[in-house]
């Protein structure tokens, strides 16, 4: 049997993802973290963006999460994130139209925003309609 290491995604509103991985890829603030079984302990920041879990027995789930933290033991990854969602459930107009709203925020300098909410909305915008892109080029 392969090696795997078990991979728990959790949001503030749900469990995403528990289960069994080949390896994780997951968006770490200094660049992407590729994790297999018996990595190092690990604990760091991930940025909004794509999650995967390349599955045992092939294929691969893919989540988006807003952010959030992970932590790595020699046989268990632990995502945690604020928000998240399974990759095919996004909404790509909603996303659309967020990303849209940011960037008229941003725009405004004129208007009292809060321009690190307006950033952060952007990005999060940003990283879901490149899961959702990443998703329709992999079907």
């Amino acid at each position: 049997m392969p090696s795997t290491i078990r991979l728990d995604i959790v949001s503030t509103e749900r469990e995403l993802f528990s289960g069994e991985c080949a390896m994780v890829i997951a968006p770490g603030v200094m660049g992407e973290l590729g994790i297999m079984p018996r990595h190092s302990p690990l604990v760091t920041r991930l940025k909004p963006g794509e999650v995967r879990a390349e599955l045992p027995q092939g294929g691969e789930e893919t989540f988006y999460i807003s952010g959030g933290i992970l932590e790595v033991q020699p046989h268990v990854v632990t995502i945690l994130s604020d928000t998240g969602n399974r990759a095919e459930d996004l909404d790509e107009a909603a996303a659309l139209a967020a990303q849209e709203q940011a960037e008229r925020m941003l725009a405004d300098r004129g208007s009292d925003i809060d321009e690190a909410r307006a950033r952060a909305e952007l990005a999060q915008a940003a990283a879901q309609l490149q899961a959702i892109r990443r998703l329709r080029n992999r079907r």
